[in-house]
């Protein structure tokens, strides 16, 4: 499966309805000539409510749909008949999103799950008809509550992807060639930097029916915790993964450099990645010998000998295999 299209930073309008108006109505029947007041209350306007949906990867549903309005509360009328409350507005969207104010970039809240419908906008309440206003000093009432307005709010959707396992390396480590090898998505792939723009995600599959999704996020740089690159766009995306695979070239220049330069803007970007668990794979081993693979198991032993690494090749599939293994391994160790 691949995500066509990904959007994943939308800006919205959104307004609730208003309430609506109490009726001033005076009871009048042939028998009754002062029957008194007899207004009903206007209805309550609708709500602009948010609900998560476990089917949806992408905002791109709101690329031509940036205003939501909730329907108006009805009027009263006589014999104490209250109008008709507003039609709420459901707006789903995927599991992962951010809800930010856009004039402060506060975040209003988080959707994680399905579980639970959550009131962003409330609608106005309806205003109260002349009946509720009678007094033994005033029998006949001829004044009711206009309804309350609804609110206004601009917001900020900001998706975290959520992926079981995330992909992290400079530009041109591999990643969107190693996804393609994994999983059956077809990212863009090019030997230039930045070919990812945004986040692809695919679906692994293995044997006895076992899967899992895997997400490409586009390169990181030095400084891309404070902006540089791609900066933010991509980084909150890594925050959602269970866990995290560095893929490192073998033809890099310092690959003990590489993974500290990386780990280091994961965790100045957010301090709770530190706690996530990671694999490394050292893509492009086609590139080598079987002498300079030999000396490079060597380096690895030495440098990264804590740690859990797989040397692999998207080119010729050496040990993707046995890193698919892995990953479902530590993914279930996890559950």
């Amino acid at each position: 499966m691949i995500v066509d299209n990904f959007v994943d930073y939308v800006k919205l309008t959104v307004n609730s309805g208003k309430g609506g108006k109490g009726s001033t109505h005076l009871r009048r029947e042939k028998f009754v000539p002062k029957g008194g007041p007899d207004g009903g209350d206007g209805g309550n306007g609708g709500n602009i409510i948010l609900k998560g949906n476990s089917n949806l990867w992408t905002l791109q549903s709101f690329r031509y749909k940036k205003h939501f309005k909730a329907g108006n509360g009805g009027d009263g009328s006589g014999s104490r008949k209250s109008g008709s409350n507003g039609e709420d507005v459901v707006i789903n969207v995927p599991l992962g999103t951010v809800i930010k104010d856009l004039e402060t970039e506060k975040v209003i809240c988080e959707i994680n799950d399905e579980s639970s419908d959550l009131i962003l906008l409330k609608g106005g309440k309806g205003g109260r008809g002349n009946f509720h206003f009678k007094t033994p000093t005033n029998q006949t009432p001829r004044y009711s509550q206009s309804g309350l307005p609804g609110r206004e709010l601009k917001i900020i959707l900001e998706l975290k992807v959520l992926a079981d396992v995330g992909l992290v390396g400079y530009p041109n480590a591999g990643k969107s060639t190693l996804l393609s090898v994994l999983s059956d998505a077809k990212p863009k792939i090019a030997d230039y930097e930045f070919t990812t723009l945004k986040p692809n995600l695919g679906i692994v599959a293995m044997s006895d029916f076992r899967s899992f999704v895997m997400a490409d996020i586009p390169g990181i740089i030095e400084g891309a915790s404070e902006g540089r690159g791609l900066g933010h766009y991509f980084l909150r995306h890594i925050e959602r993964n269970s866990i995290l695979l560095y893929v490192i070239p073998v033809d890099t220049k310092n690959i003990k450099k590489d993974f500290t330069v990386l780990q280091k803007e994961l965790v100045k970007y957010n301090p709770e990645l530190a706690d996530k668990d990671f694999i490394i794979a050292f893509s492009k081993a086609d590139l080598m010998d079987q002498e300079l693979l030999e000396e490079f198991k060597t380096i690895l032993k030495q440098e990264f000998k804590d740690m859990q690494y797989h040397i692999i090749s998207s080119v010729s599939t050496f040990g993707i295999n046995e890193i698919k293994e892995d990953l479902w391994n530590k993914l279930n160790q996890k559950n």
